[in-house]
């Protein structure tokens, strides 16, 4: 499978990766962005798949209704219901404490829509986890998705977010005018 996504990404849809996810440390969470289209999924999972690394991600629960439901959690997808008002940020930190090996892929904008600041709580679960954060970009401009050693968050929210922000500057997403 790992030759096959390699060989549909590199070779038919044109898309280079620079990095590597980490193999340590053995629990991670990923950002990736900008997230500006429904495509982002299909690029990740095959960049995911071509490195021989499982990801898993959330995902509104609508997604994981029938027929698809199943393909969605095969690929390592979790359900959430973000109609409620529920404590994700614990509920996602308790699954990291609970398991040896757990890497979790988030878009920091939380939709594919354009936001002028992004969500917190890919930040909070990795202090709350003490897991550190690897940054993946998805530039469709240049079709490259550029991965980041692991970065392990401080004390000062604004510096951490300074850094993130920097990784991400200048990159460009299937729809630009979201990015």
């Amino acid at each position: 499978m790992k030759r096959i996504a390699k060989f549909i990404l590199n070779n038919i849809l044109g898309w280079k990766v620079e990095g590597i996810f980490p193999e340590t440390p053995k629990k991670y969470v990923v950002i990736a962005a900008p997230h500006t289209s429904w495509v982002d999924f299909p690029i990740a999972i095959l960049t995911r798949m071509s490195l021989g690394t499982m990801i898993h991600f959330i995902g509104k629960d609508s997604l994981f209704k029938w027929p698809f439901g199943y393909f969605f959690k095969v690929l390592g997808g979790t359900p959430v219901d973000r109609s409620k008002s529920n404590n994700l940020v614990d509920a996602v930190i308790e699954i990291f404490n609970k398991k040896e090996h757990f890497k979790l892929g988030l878009s920091p904008e939380g939709t594919r829509k354009k936001v002028e600041k992004w969500k917190t709580g890919f930040y909070y679960i990795a202090k709350g986890a003490n897991v550190p954060i690897v940054m993946a970009t998805l530039d469709f401009e240049n079709k490259k998705v550029k991965i980041s050693e692991p970065y392990y968050t401080t004390d000062n929210f604004e510096e951490d977010f300074k850094y993130f922000k920097h990784f991400y500057k200048n990159i460009k997403g299937k729809n630009p005018e979201l990015s």
